[in-house]
């Protein structure tokens, strides 16, 4: 992942191509933009204040009134890189204790409090250089974020107990569990980076840490880390959204401003290390494809030759656009996937490439390939649109980035950290605009050689892991934490709300052309950016019973060439305009989407066109295709969270029923697609009258209606009347607990899976607030009794996915693999406990309001308003169904929500899918006595017990 290496970059003018990117912010004496976010001629900024508190804390203020929220957005300066020896992982556990109360919010009270108000983005991450805290609620709710906030980082140390250290020691071990060893090549990164840093480096082990350093901290520990680092001098708060400044610095005194500070913690100074010899690794691990990866010790954050290695990032693994995408992935096909990046760090950063092998390809020529390619680029420098489109993406991507407050936040806080000015986003675009091909080959010359890197190739094997570590019985006596600061007993109280906003959300106005192609509107000015969906009636509920997953391919193949534009033409004209183009097929309707700048969004919708009238299906695309299908088959085999929901949509489908299939199809059904079946399919279901353009973002509806008529409007209805799914019914497996074996898996990934409403049912604004109290929130019954009280996962959540003609209710997470059983009956414990009485009116109210008050919060960005209004012309709901959510939620009621939970939620119909290893998980599954129970493989075939 790409660590907050903050740029903005402008493209450059003329790429010589046939679409080019056009700058987003011309020079221009006044602000062009809305907002904190302004361009003075061409030098794009973001307006603020910073100062700092008497107690030496960092106060950075960024007025925003786009929306009536606010994003809290708090940096610890420290993370992994200031651990002790022997506490790996060490950061990061405090980060998940810093939710487990304060001296005035009792344990799990915060969280609640955020989402009854409807807060939204409310997380914590840790990073190798910092750990942040954030969330972002209604503006009237800026008192109670700073009450929360404040008393998260100076009254955490008085509640903290060994219980709490206990728990959150079981759901961080299990987030390892989770994100890296039950993660296909979950474990290669922490094998290279063992041999990039030496013993003692901050950077050797990754941020999660081991289970042995992770199980071995003690309270005193966290006692001391708390003293040392979180304290108000070494924190800095962000602040972006719709405030008054004024007002908001005197609550900031009030709230902040008696916190002690601390000793002033020294800078981390540590070398980069030098690596003067090329250091390979093997690791083995439950893959069916090999992957290579390379890395390479390079300059730390915002220093020389940093951004050039950003650039060449681009170049080599940027997308389909890139060199080694071409040679690899389409010219050679050897490869699945190739990526590269450039991660950037205080310390020094790591340059790193990624490429998945194809089945039976050496990743010995893999090897080969990428080197010559890295060494073509060292001798000879890329072109000049090379390097223009990889500052396109750039560009588009960090403007985006400024399009959330809470993003725009974070944005302020790491500039303030990395380079030591919130405003730095000017002198960071000009570091790109200084990129030259000649100083691209300069610097991978220097930096990316072959006598001073890691090479790591993951295979298929018995994946070996560190020796367990028991999982203590947890304490029996309350040990507490201590004070570091002196209580006030105003603090107890929780702030009043301030005055609310009215409650308004995006309008969409829809009008048809005469091709009765279905036009949606929703503007959203402010930063320029906007975002496109072309959805059409033509999802995996339209796949042919001889050909599972058609839908899917032939969406897939909309991408690789049109009658004008071969498949690469396509990925450099996309690149060229830095935009991001996708097409997909769902359950009921396939889709092409795109975000773009502005100014390029004419040229970027025209793409979309040619994609949508005009798809080649080459043959020789199609057989290109079919290998890179059935990869990524075999990559899905591998990854136990998407086999338990293969196997579930089979188990409650039926293999009659379309969306009993996997969406990809099977092997059988790829190798027999051709061009034929796919234009077929397209000229049937492809249609104006069955498709609808929504548009949202900084644009008018003069401006869409004419790009969409000259477009759109050439594509011709047919004569014939549209087609109609398929009728067939769902085949209901008997069974209502299905294991698949996956030996040797430290979790279980489970999938409990039943029939739901539709989106248009009676009861479906019910269904969801229940579901909310049931398992969709972070606080919900289910995720809390077996994360928070538990430990035994990291994390499982509930949902329910309303379309226009099917309905499912789902559970998904994955469990610790010795407390399978136990998990599981807990979790039909809150069940049926959610059917047995009506939800209490706190409880109630706090499900109702993080969907209702959070409304505003969860409409703002334009890839997400334009994807919710497309999701509702493909539901056939109403026009107005969004603007009419907010009375919708408002009238659920307990007897409502309680109506739905026994109606909605049949405990004996659901079927439980457990992938894990079958030697330890049968016996407990056994003992739960779940029957009829039947073992499958990933694929969803039946097998002997």
């Amino acid at each position: 992942m790409r660590l907050t290496h903050l740029i903005v970059a402008l493209a450059c003018a003329g790429f010589g191509a046939n679409l080019v990117a056009t700058p987003a912010f011309a020079a221009a004496p006044k602000p062009a933009l809305s907002g904190a976010v302004q361009s003075d001629n061409g030098r794009l900024s973001i307006r603020h204040e910073k100062y700092k508190l008497d107690n030496g804390m960092e106060i950075i203020l960024v007025e925003d009134h786009r929306l009536p929220l606010v994003a809290f957005n708090l940096w610890i300066h420290a993370g992994p890189r200031n651990e002790a020896a022997g506490q790996t992982g060490f950061a990061h556990l405090f980060e998940h204790l810093m939710f487990a109360g304060t001296k005035h919010i009792a344990r799990g009270e915060t969280d609640k409090l955020v989402e009854a108000v409807g807060g939204t983005d409310s997380n914590g991450s840790t990073n190798l250089d910092r750990t942040n805290y954030y969330f972002t609620l209604p503006s009237k709710e800026l008192e109670l974020g700073l009450w929360i906030k404040a008393d998260m980082l100076g009254y955490m140390s008085d509640q903290v107990d060994n219980i709490a250290l206990a728990n959150q020691q079981d759901v961080v071990r299990n987030e390892r569990r989770q994100s890296y060893e039950n993660r296909p090549y979950g474990m290669t990164d922490e094998a290279a980076f063992g041999l990039l840093f030496p013993e003692g480096h901050p950077y050797r082990a990754r941020v999660i840490g081991s289970h042995a350093d992770i199980q071995s901290i003690k309270l005193n520990d966290v006692k001391a880390f708390a003293k040392t680092y979180y304290r108000p001098n070494n924190a800095t708060l962000v602040l972006a959204g719709d405030f008054n400044p004024a007002h908001a610095k005197k609550l900031l005194q009030k709230y902040f401003g008696t916190l002690q500070a601390g000793t002033p913690v020294p800078p981390v100074v540590v070398p980069q290390p030098v690596l003067t010899e090329e250091k390979r690794v093997q690791v083995q691990d439950r893959v069916e494809l090999s992957r290579l990866d390379i890395y390479w010790h390079t300059p730390s954050m915002f220093k020389a030759g940093d951004a050039e290695l950003d650039v060449a990032a681009n170049i080599l693994g940027g997308g389909k656009a890139s060199r080694l995408y071409k040679k690899l992935v389409y010219e050679r096909q050897i490869a699945q996937s190739v990526e590269a990046q450039q991660a950037s760090y205080s310390l020094g950063s790591v340059f790193s490439i990624e490429a998945v092998a194809r089945a039976n390809q050496s990743l010995a020529d893999l090897e080969s390939l990428v080197d010559a390619e890295f060494a073509e680029l060292a001798k000879n420098p890329p072109t000049q649109e090379e390097v223009q489109r990889a500052v396109a993406a750039i560009e588009t991507s960090m403007v985006a980035q400024l399009e959330k407050v809470g993003t725009l936040a974070d944005t302020l806080n790491a500039y303030n950290q990395n380079a030591g000015d919130p405003d730095f986003v000017g002198k960071d675009l000009a570091r790109y605009r200084a990129v030259t091909p000649a100083s691209v080959s300069s610097t991978v010359a220097r930096y990316l050689t072959k006598n001073a890197r890691v090479v790591v190739n993951t295979v298929p094997g018995v994946q070996k892991l560190a020796p367990e570590v028991a999982t203590p019985p947890m304490p029996t006596s309350v040990v507490k934490g201590d004070a570091m600061n002196a209580d006030e007993p105003w603090r107890k109280q929780r702030p009043a709300s301030g005055k609310a906003a009215a409650l308004t959300l995006p309008a969409g106005k829809r009008f048809a052309l005469p091709n009765g192609l279905t036009v949606v509107h929703i503007p959203k000015p402010g930063l320029p950016l906007v975002s496109a969906s072309l959805v059409v009636r033509a999802g995996q509920v339209a796949n042919p019973q001889n050909l599972p997953g058609l839908a899917n391919f032939t969406a897939a193949m909309l991408q690789e060439g049109t009658a004008t534009r071969s498949s690469q033409q396509l990925a450099d004209q996309i690149a060229n305009l830095g935009a991001t183009l996708r097409a997909n097929a769902g359950a009921e309707a396939a889709r092409i989407n795109v975000s773009s700048l502005k100014a390029n969004f004419g040229r970027s919708l025209e793409l979309v066109a040619d994609l949508a009238l005009n798809p080649a299906f080459s043959a020789t695309e199609v057989e290109r295709l079919k290998g890179s299908r059935l990869g990524a088959l075999a990559q899905q085999r591998s990854q136990p969270p998407s086999v338990a929901g293969v196997v579930g949509n089979l188990a409650l489908y039926g293999d009659q029923h379309p969306l009993g299939w996997n969406a990809l199809g099977t092997e059988d059904s790829i190798k027999a697609t051709d061009s034929a079946a796919l234009k077929q399919f397209w000229q049937t279901h492809y249609r104006p009258d069955q498709a609808a353009l929504v548009v949202s973002g900084d644009i008018t509806e003069a401006e869409l209606r004419k790009m969409a008529t000259e477009l759109f409007g050439r594509w011709k209805k047919p004569t014939t009347a549209a087609a109609t799914a398929g009728t067939a019914q769902a085949q209901t497996t008997a069974a209502r607990l299905v294991l698949v074996d996956k030996p040797g898996a430290p979790q279980t990934a489970l999938a409990v899976v039943g029939m739901g409403p539709r989106a248009a049912a009676p009861l479906a604004a019910s269904a969801n607030v229940m579901n909310a109290a049931l398992g969709g929130l972070f606080t919900s019954r289910i995720n809390n009794q077996l994360r928070e009280v538990k430990g035994y996962t990291y994390g499982v959540y509930s949902n329910y996915d309303m379309g226009q003609s099917i309905g499912t209710f789902g559970i998904r997470g994955s469990v610790r693999t010795d407390v399978t059983g136990a998990a599981l009956t807990d979790m039909f414990k809150e069940i049926d406990g959610m059917r047995a009485k009506p939800m209490g009116p706190d409880e109630l109210s706090r499900a109702r309001n993080a969907q209702l008050l959070a409304l505003p919060g969860l409409f703002d960005t334009n890839r997400v308003v334009a994807d919710s209004y497309a999701n509702d012309w493909v539901r056939g709901l109403p026009a107005d169904n969004i603007v009419k959510l907010p009375g919708k939620l408002a009238a659920v009621t307990a007897a409502t929500a309680l109506d739905a939970a026994k109606t909605l939620v049949d405990p004996n119909g659901l079927i439980v899918v457990a992938v894990g290893d079958k030697a330890k998980v049968l016996p407990q599954l056994e003992a739960w006595g779940r029957k009829p129970l039947e073992v499958r493989d990933s694929s969803g075939k039946l097998q002997g017990l």
